[in-house]
C-alpha cells in the first residue's frame, strides 16, 4: 500500500469544512436567541419596564455594592448562561451603565453560577441532587463575589479603618 501526500490534505480539508459549517450553525443558533433578546431588552428600556424590574430587584445586587443596571445582565446569565449573558454585559459596557468594577463582579458571579436551569438538569441527569448543586453554586458565587467586591475591589470612596480594612 502506497500512501500519497493527498490523503492528509483531503482529511484536513474535510475537517476544516465540517468545523466551519458547525461554527456557522452555532453562530446562527445563538443569533436566533440573542437578537430577539436584545430587541426585547431595547423595547423594555424604551418603555421603562426595565427600570421598574431593576428597581424591584436592586436589593439582590446591593450586597455587592452594584448599581441597579447590573440586575438584568445577572438575570440573563443566570437563566441562559454565559454566552447569552455576555451579550448583555458587553452592551452594558458599551453604554457605560456599568463601571469596570461592576462588570468584573457581574462576570465573576456568573463564572461561578450561570445557566442554573440547564446545568442543574445536566447534573441531575448524571445522579447529582439538584438542590445541592444549586445551593453550592449560589452560596459560592455570593461569598466569592462579596469578598472580592468588599476586600479586593471595594467601591470607590469606601473608607479604610485603622486596621487597614474597608469599612
Amino acid at each position: 500500500m502506497v500512501i500519497t501526500g493527498t490523503m492528509p490534505t483531503l482529511a484536513a480539508w474535510e475537517f476544516w469544512q465540517q468545523t466551519a459549517w458547525g461554527l456557522t450553525k452555532l453562530v446562527g443558533q445563538m443569533a436566533v436567541i440573542v437578537i430577539p433578546l436584545m430587541l426585547f431588552m431595547e423595547v423594555m428600556k424604551d418603555t421603562n419596564v426595565l427600570d421598574k424590574i431593576t428597581g424591584w430587584l436592586h436589593w439582590t445586587v446591593k450586597p455587592f455594592a452594584l448599581p441597579p443596571a447590573a440586575v438584568f445582565p445577572l438575570l440573563v446569565g443566570l437563566v441562559f448562561g454565559l454566552a447569552y449573558g455576555a451579550g448583555f454585559i458587553i452592551q452594558a459596557a458599551k453604554e457605560g451603565t456599568l463601571s469596570k468594577r461592576d462588570l468584573y463582579l457581574v462576570s465573576l458571579f456568573l463564572v461561578i453560577n450561570h445557566s442554573v436551569i440547564e446545568d442543574t438538569l445536566l447534573f441531575v441527569a448524571i445522579g447529582a441532587k439538584g438542590w445541592v448543586v444549586l445551593t453550592f453554586r449560589f452560596v459560592a458565587s455570593v461569598l466569592v463575589t462579596w469578598a472580592v467586591g468588599r476586600f479586593v475591589m471595594p467601591p470607590e470612596g469606601a473608607s479604610v479603618n485603622e486596621e487597614g480594612h474597608h469599612a
